[in-house]
């Protein structure tokens, strides 16, 4: 395998955790997974979101930055690849979304003194679905506080993902993921072993499921 630490991302409902799951299983990878159900302020975020966004966010980064820290302290010695359904990038990409200025400014400067810390993973597989099909994923899973997002907040989140990739140019296999079926579908997840497989440069590289 050419790349020891391959972190899924996406947007709410893109099948991060699925594809995570199968690609561990199917690599003998060691499995880090987002532990946001933990999260005691994410329901009544989506119920107020001015008034819960910051501890929201704040929890969220203080237990990526724990989970990523042991990654970093114990190697296996049985599993040589790590996968992972999430960048720790992403809490600064939400909080950009989510936090009135003057608090993303605090946010942003206790997020620096962290990441410096933190591995950054040999490659990024970003999947991206439309917003219609996000929406029918989300109602599918039917966690009761995901079920009140709105397309505009899917719709940011989707803007802060790409931009980012492309500003900073991440070595990035990006797949459309519009009639992705990583369960049922051997075809769909051997498209993503398959891309594995290769050497790539910096910058973004399109894959499409048959």
């Amino acid at each position: 395998m050419k790349y020891h630490y391959i972190t899924v991302e996406g947007n709410i409902g893109a099948g991060k955790t699925t594809l995570t799951h199968i690609l561990a299983k199917q690599l003998n990878a060691r499995l880090i997974l987002e532990e946001f159900a933990d999260n005691p302020f994410l329901s009544k975020f989506y119920e107020n979101p001015q008034q819960y966004a910051f501890p929201l966010e704040l929890f969220f980064m203080a237990e990526r930055y724990k989970q990523q820290k042991d990654m970093v302290h114990t190697k296996d010695l049985f599993q040589s690849v790590t996968v992972s359904d999430y960048l720790f990038t992403k809490c600064l990409l939400f909080a950009k979304i989510n936090l009135p200025e003057e608090e993303f400014r605090l946010y942003q400067k206790l997020f620096d003194i962290m990441q410096q810390q933190l591995s950054f993973p040999d490659i990024l597989i970003y999947l991206h679905a439309p917003v219609n099909r996000l929406q029918a994923n989300i109602k599918k899973r039917n966690r009761a506080y995901e079920q009140n997002i709105k397309d505009e907040y899917l719709f940011s989140i989707q803007e802060t993902y790409t931009s980012y990739i492309k500003q900073h140019n991440i070595k990035t296999i990006f797949i459309d993921v519009t009639n992705a079926d990583f369960l049922g579908n051997k075809k769909h997840v051997q498209v993503v072993l398959d891309a594995l497989e290769k050497d790539y440069d910096h910058g973004q590289h399109y894959f499409s499921l048959p």
